[in-house]
Formats: C-alpha cells, structure tokens, sequence
C-alpha cells in the first residue's frame, strides 16, 4: 500500500535525498519548500506522514507543528532540524511530535524512523476495529471513541498527546511504568535521553485532573521507577 508523505523542508539537496529514499518504502512524496505552503498543503488533504525542518522561511516548523495539533490532527510528524539542542528537542516531543532527527543523520536511520512510525499507526489501526469502551474511575471518565474526558461531568481539554498518555495509563491500572517505557509506547520511539518529556506531560495532567496536583490520587508516582494509574476509585 502506497503512502501520502509531505515533506516540508527548504534545502533542496535534503529534500531530494528524502524524497529518493522514501520512494523505496512506496511513498508518494509531496515537497514543499517554506512554511506557509507546508502548513497549507498540510491542511489540504490527508497524509500518512508529515515530515518537517524546524527552520523553514515563512513560517517554523514549531509554528506549523502547533496548527496542526491545535485542529485535532492525528497525521504522525517526524520533526528534522540542524540544532541538537535539548529545548529544541524536548520543545517538539510536548506539541505533539512523534519523533525526531538531527541534521546531518543518516539514510538508514531515517528509514528506520519512518517505518516504525508506520508500525504505530498500524498497531492502532488494527485495535481501532474493536470498539473501545468509556473508562471510568469515580469522577474521571475517558471515552477513546470520541476522545474525550469528563471529570465530575464537565469536560477537560487535553492535547493528543495528553490524552494518549492519559488512556495508556488508565487500560492498566496498578501497573508501574519507566519513563522510557511510557515514552516507547506513547511516543511511538525510544527518545534516548528525553525521559523527562514525560514528567512534563503528567505534571500537565496533574494540573488538569487532580484535586491537588501536588498530592495526586488518579496518576501516582513510584520513586525510584516511575509511574502508575490508581488502582482505587478517585
């Protein structure tokens, strides 16, 4: 099966390189060259896979990260960028990206990258035929149909990624988890060295479902591990 790339990047070398390279993985790619026509071929049409330089003309790759997430979109991005900066990195895993890679990397590595994004999606779509049901933990309530949560009946705005670590962590309450694997399993990637991205998005969490979030009842921390879903109605 044929998939629909989007690669917005404006040095032309890379993108040919990309472009020749994804065509062994029977991808049609569409090029474009700044910001503003990314997001707008973005926002056009459906692709199994957006591919997206941070330093663009026009408009950056955050920037354009940022709309996309903002209006539900779902489309994994695989987010290419020449600084190796961790605020950079940390900065594209929060607004939404599902992965990263560093200029210069290398062909192999990219390829990897790209299929098991893939795979993810794949993974989900194959459980997305089973009708998922509502989850409810006393006054927390998580329909992963609509992707909503309710907490005492009034409903709570999550980002996707929020809401996917969220989901996760409810389908096995009592269950500890590592950073590394949350970020496996959420993510769709080990981000070697990026495990705090995590504590980032549950303090986030925290703040909008707990009573306290200094004193957490439903997302509870195992020192020395990690993290885990209460066990005991909230």
């Amino acid at each position: 099966m044929q998939r629909n790339v989007l690669l917005v990047e404006d040095h032309v070398e890379i993108s040919d390189l990309v472009r020749l390279h994804l065509r062994d993985l029977d991808c049609s790619v569409t090029v474009a060259a700044d910001g503003l026509s990314g997001v707008a071929e973005a926002e056009s049409k459906h692709y199994d896979l957006v591919i997206l330089d941070i330093m663009l003309p026009g408009m950056d790759g955050l920037e354009i990260l940022r709309r996309l997430r903002a209006k539900s979109m779902v489309t994994p991005v695989l987010m290419l960028t020449s600084k190796s900066t961790e605020l950079d990195r940390v900065l594209g895993l929060e607004m939404g990206a599902d992965d990263y890679l560093t200029k210069p990397f290398s062909v192999m590595e990219l390829s990897a990258r790209v299929k098991a994004l893939f795979r993810r999606v794949e993974a989900m779509a194959s459980r997305g035929g089973e009708k998922a049901k509502p989850l409810e933990f006393g006054r927390l309530r998580i329909d992963p149909e609509r992707r909503t949560v309710t907490l005492e009946k009034k409903a709570v705005e999550l980002t996707a990624k929020e809401f996917d670590l969220l989901y996760y962590f409810a389908q096995n309450p009592g269950r500890v988890y590592t950073r590394s694997q949350l970020l496996d399993q959420v993510w769709g990637y080990t981000h070697s060295g990026y495990e705090h991205t995590v504590n980032s998005h549950i303090n986030r969490l925290r703040a909008k479902i707990e009573r306290d979030a200094a004193n957490p009842e439903i997302i509870l921390t195992v020192w020395g591990v990690g993290y885990k879903f209460a066990e005991a109605n909230t």
